[in-house]
């Protein structure tokens, strides 16, 4: 570095910390304090100026100033000795002179001062004269850093069409230097490239519009800015940063029709909705400031309508309403675009939008056949003639030439059947009488053919109503199940009625009720009405008979209130019962049914005793058959069979099959058991059932019967070794018999008494002394 920069670093030098503990305490206290660069006398130590310069570079050590102690008589009995931040590295001191120098290149920007520490001692007794001393070197800032855009690359948007000045974006740079020492990180900006549309601030770097643009003109600048350090002054360092700046749309521009007149054409048998064309009006806009509505002017907007595609900003016109070439053959309209977003700023530049005309021709086309009306609506009296006259339905040709048309039923053979239509004339009529009953409407669809085009059909909706007649007399709704008891008395309400009619009554149905007058029951019950739609049926005396009469058949005459009214005889059937105070409709139902077999109460009843006889009869024989078959039982070392019925639905895999059922256990084991006797319960039995049939389940005979039965079962050494199921149950209590099974015999019938048979009544007696021979012969 030369002299003239060293002199002038020097002269920026204007502090310095030296510190040094107080002599009276030794606990190296430290302190800080400024000086002015004399040489001056501090608790011992005199200090000169101490300062560093960074990026110094010299090959020998710089000089940057001297400690010394008060005590120092130059003869070199004194040794200095440095220590702390950088001792030995950057700085070195004269251990006779006392003076520091610097021996490497200082870098504020990484490390801005150094603490060191000076000692003092006698180099004889190396014992310290002065107290250690603390002090500070300071770095000194030289410009030796540029500017830097750290933000860079810098994208910035401002609104097109903004005023001068208004605020772009800012742009920073920094600077390593010390920016509390001289001019070194003081940066200055300026715009190299971007004039004359954009302007920057010196101090700030905020980028500023310096004109008006438009973005339809160009929508993106490059501005380069630079930044100077030291202020801009000579010598200083600079750095340059790039700023795009893009200009965002705003609704400034209208729409406009590219053409002044459009020329389209639609066919007369294009359906409602067909596109017919499209129109476009440009705007050098973008985005929702581009967007439009078209709208058609003048009376020609009930034929035509315009919509938007918002995609490509396309107006479309369609159909809407269908054209004919026969009536118009050309149409004029007028189409206007406006836009959709208006900016207010710029209404002064005049209206946002554009018109334009558009001539649609209409085209020839052969159509079908056109009917006066879309839905005809007809209507005819029920049981009309065949070849009563229903309507007409009329279908024209549009077409200049009007080709003749012939007409036709479709879509059903079942309306064929009922309706047919003149093809010339489309006169409808019925091929065969018709019942409101049972449709009230009919739909017929009626077609028109060109003769000249079959191909060119056309269809027409035609309703039927089937208008009422009264053709249905009223009649019950219902078959009434009517009953009335002996004991009945006059005046008794026995049945309610009411009548429903087919017909469908315009002003409601109301029907009247009466008795035939040649009703020989007439003084057995009467009717009254009750005028509204019922009537009731009450007796006409007091007490019947049964054995005079079962049956009363009363003819009802049932009359509507049509014209001409229309009457009916329903027949209401009556069952005489017998009862005491409440009619039993089952008994009544069951005496009716015996009846109408000409069956009387004692013939029934002897009808079921001789068929109850003739069962057990049945049921003796054939028990006594069973017993005659018996063979003696086997031994023990055989298999005991039982009259018992063992189910076995395990379905095995045949005889090869072992492990399918395990029947083992159902043989009788091969060693001897006492065989215990039955318990001989016949007699019991037969007392405890005499008693039952006076006694409910309840009772505690049957419970007793029961407990008796379970115990004999689970006493029993010979049943299977496995749980069954045993039902015992009293038969009821309305037989004399009793019961007639031998499930409940001892394996022998030796021992048994059938002399309590006789008791049963006289029938039974024969089949005693026959069962007792029996067993007799058996002996």
């Amino acid at each position: 570095m030369n002299s003239s920069v060293l002199l002038r670093l020097m002269a920026m030098l204007v502090q310095l910390w030296p510190c040094s503990p107080s002599t009276q305490n030794s606990s190296a206290q430290n302190t800080v304090q400024s000086f002015t660069p004399v040489r001056r006398v501090k608790r011992g130590w005199l200090w000169e100026p101490l300062f560093a310069t960074e990026e110094q570079i010299s090959p020998d050590p710089v000089y940057i100033g001297q400690v010394k102690s008060d005590l120092d008589k130059e003869d070199g009995n004194l040794k200095y000795i440095l220590t702390g931040e950088g001792a030995g590295s950057f700085f070195d001191i004269d251990e006779y002179t006392g003076k520091i120098y610097v021996k490497q290149k200082l870098d504020r920007e990484k490390k801005p001062f150094y603490i060191l520490t000076a000692k003092a001692i006698n180099r004889s007794t190396q014992v310290p004269v002065e107290p250690d001393s603390e002090f500070i070197i300071k770095v000194r800032d030289i410009n030796d850093n540029e500017p830097q855009f750290l933000d860079g690359p810098y994208v910035a948007t401002v609104p097109e069409m903004s005023p001068e000045g208004t605020s772009v974006t800012q742009v920073t740079a920094t600077d390593a230097d010390d920016p509390s020492y001289g001019n070194s990180a003081r940066l200055l900006y300026s715009l190299i490239e971007g004039q004359p549309y954009f302007s920057v601030e010196p101090t700030t770097g905020v980028i500023r519009m310096a004109s008006e643009m438009d973005r339809e003109t160009k929508d993106q600048y490059l501005v380069i800015i630079q930044a100077k350090d030291m202020v801009g002054q000579p010598g200083a360092f600079s750095a340059t940063a790039t700023v795009t700046i893009n200009l965002s749309d705003v609704n400034d521009n209208p729409p406009e029709f590219q053409q002044r007149l459009y020329y389209m054409s639609v066919s007369e048998e294009a359906p409602v909705g067909t596109t017919v064309g499209k129109v476009f009006a440009e705007d050098r806009d973008i985005g929702d400031n581009a967007a439009m509505d078209y709208s058609i002017e003048a009376d020609s907007s009930d034929v035509f309508n315009i919509i938007t595609n918002d995609e490509t900003q396309e107006g479309i016109i369609l159909l809407k309403k269908r054209v004919d070439y026969e009536t118009k053959r050309r149409y004029s309209i007028q189409v206007k675009a406006v836009n959709r977003y208006i900016d207010k700023r710029f209404l002064k530049e005049g209206p946002f939008e554009d018109t334009t005309i558009v001539k649609i021709n209409v085209e020839d086309a052969d159509e079908p056949p056109v009917f006066t009306l879309e839905n005809y609506v007809m209507e005819i009296f029920e049981a009309a003639r065949r070849g009563a006259l229903i309507g007409v339905v009329t279908a024209r040709d549009p077409d200049a030439d009007e080709s003749p048309v012939r007409y036709s039923i479709v879509h059903s053979s079942y309306l064929k059947r009922l309706f047919s239509i003149n093809e010339h004339n489309g006169t409808i009529i019925t091929t065969e009488p018709l019942d409101r009953e049972i449709a009230s409407w009919h739909n017929i669809t009626v077609t028109a053919t060109e003769t000249r085009n079959p191909e060119k059909i056309s269809e027409a909706n035609v309703y039927v109503q089937v208008l009422d007649v009264n053709d249905n007399a009223p009649e019950f709704p219902k078959n009434y199940e009517t009953f009335v008891c002996e004991n009945a008395v006059s005046g008794q309400l026995i049945q309610s009625i009411s009548a429903v009619d087919k017909d469908d009554s315009a002003e409601g149905h109301h029907f009247y009720f009466s008795l035939a007058q040649e009703d020989s029951n007439s003084s057995h019950f009467t009717i009254k009405d009750n005028q509204d739609n019922t009537a009731g049926i009450f007796t006409g005396k007091s007490g019947f008979s049964r054995q005079e009469q079962f049956f009363f058949y009363l003819p009802i005459l049932i009359q509507d209130n049509g014209t001409p009214p229309l009457t009916s005889t329903n027949t209401l059937t009556v069952t005489l019962c017998d009862c005491d105070t409440e009619v039993n409709t089952f008994y009544c139902r069951y005496g009716a049914f015996m009846y109408s077999l000409g069956l009387s109460t004692e013939a029934l009843v002897a009808v079921l005793a001789c068929i109850l006889i003739f069962l057990v009869f049945f049921l003796a024989i054939v028990t006594i058959r069973q017993q005659q078959q018996k063979k003696p039982p086997f031994s023990e070392k055989m298999e005991d069979f039982r009259e018992n019925i063992v189910s076995y639905d395990d379905e095995g895999g045949g005889e090869e099959d072992t492990e399918a059922f395990d029947i083992s256990a159902l043989r009788t084991r091969t060693v001897m058991r006492t065989h215990k006797p039955r318990k001989k319960v016949a007699s019991e039995i037969q007392s405890l059932y005499r008693q039952s049939l006076q006694v409910g389940p309840d009772s505690a005979i049957f419970r007793q019967f029961i407990s008796e039965k379970l115990e004999e079962a689970n006493t029993d050494p010979s049943v299977p070794p496995y749980d069954s199921l045993q039902t015992y149950a009293f038969e009821g209590t309305g037989s004399l018999a009793g019961s007639l099974s031998s499930l409940g015999s001892n394996t022998s019938d030796m021992d048994q008494s059938y002399e309590y048979l006789a008791d049963w009544g006289p029938h039974f007696k024969q089949l005693a002394g026959m069962y007792s021979s029996h067993r007799t012969v058996g002996d």
